[in-house]
């Protein structure tokens, strides 16, 4: 069985391997183990403090194959950034200015540096191993963090973003670095990433530009892939705005990488997803397994788990799950738990 459960320091090894998998431009999985202590350290203290509202707590989740006891995939929320550390974004922005001698208006395109996304929640470090990519996991993946959103509101804020990863060629070059980032730290891409991910944000406020960025100013290939994802994002963004998620302006500073927003309230998962108590053990028909799945989480901040796996609504509404799924959970009857339907059963 595959469960989502908080990370540990145990993981350490299998995130490593993550990691190296992930390659460059996904700064929130450096392969650095000092930097992954310190972000587990931060994860597992979040997970045991009381809820006092976001003040940049980390909620960081693995998918873990039970069979394997290994980490096989990661999910994650920050919730309040910008708190600790300054989050920096591009906003783009119109610029209007006119001359009544030449009888013309001109409109201009600029990129300004904001911390605009302050005190939001934020999803990210999306992965899941090649050899798990299998229809559904990827999504419910994606899908498990606003169950926790719903279990926890008054760990999270009213805004929720997500930083999509910026376009790159075929050699992991990126147009957008290449023509403007690179300018202002004299580094490469990859040296910049992974400065940004291991000691945090201060060389962008030590290095790039206050004012307006032009973006008529910029070569034609960096224009083009200001907001447009990474080939391998793409499918993560459609989920996003399936969810309600849409792009108003912000890119990554780095790459150019959408950002995309929602209110907290206005997620789809969240709103469908219902609270209940458990009921008895059901036998499961092992051909039903996948006609009619639920993501379900135990809504336990001590114990806290969530799964994909099928399920039966009594007429009492109480929620039948089997008795593997009731231990993968620890749960006992009478529980309280969150559902939200996955797949149903076709006729």
């Amino acid at each position: 069985m595959l469960i989502i459960r908080p990370a540990r320091q145990s993981d350490l090894g299998d995130l490593m391997d993550l990691s190296h998998a992930v390659g460059t431009g996904m700064t929130s999985m450096p392969a650095n183990e000092g930097a992954w202590l310190e972000k587990l350290t931060r994860s597992e203290a979040s997970f045991k403090t009381p809820a006092q509202g976001p003040q940049g707590e980390i909620y960081f989740m693995v998918l873990e194959d039970t069979k394997s006891q290994k980490a096989v995939g990661t999910t994650a929320l920050y919730a309040g950034v910008g708190l600790k550390s300054p989050f920096y974004s591009y906003k783009i922005s119109t610029l209007v200015s006119a001359s009544s001698e030449l009888e013309t208006t001109r409109k201009l395109s600029v990129m300004l540096l904001v911390n605009d996304y302050t005190g939001a929640t934020e999803i990210g470090s999306l992965y899941l191993s090649k050899q798990y990519r299998q229809p559904g996991i990827g999504q419910f993946l994606s899908r498990c963090r606003y169950l926790t959103l719903a279990d926890f509101p008054d760990r999270f804020g009213d805004m929720v973003m997500a930083e999509m990863r910026g376009w790159q060629d075929k050699d992991g070059g990126s147009p957008f670095w290449t023509h403007l980032g690179e300018k202002f730290f004299g580094i490469a891409f990859e040296s910049a990433d992974k400065i940004s991910s291991v000691k945090g944000t201060q060389i962008i406020s030590d290095l790039m530009p206050k004012y307006p960025i032009y973006i008529d100013l910029l070569p034609e290939e960096a224009q083009e892939v200001i907001g447009k994802p990474h080939e391998s994002s793409s499918p993560a963004l459609r989920l996003l705005e399936k969810e309600g998620f849409s792009f108003n302006g912000y890119v990554d500073v780095f790459d150019g990488g959408p950002s995309v927003e929602v209110p907290t309230r206005n997620i789809k998962t969240l709103q469908a997803s219902q609270v209940t108590k458990l009921g008895d053990a059901e036998e499961q028909d092992p051909a039903e397994d996948q006609s009619n799945l639920y993501m379900i989480s135990n809504a336990n901040i001590a114990t806290y788990r969530m799964c994909l796996q099928p399920a039966k609504i009594d007429l009492d509404g109480t929620i039948k799950l089997t008795q593997e799924t009731i231990e993968a959970l620890r749960l006992t009857s009478g529980d309280q738990v969150r559902y939200v339907k996955f797949r149903e059963k076709r006729p």
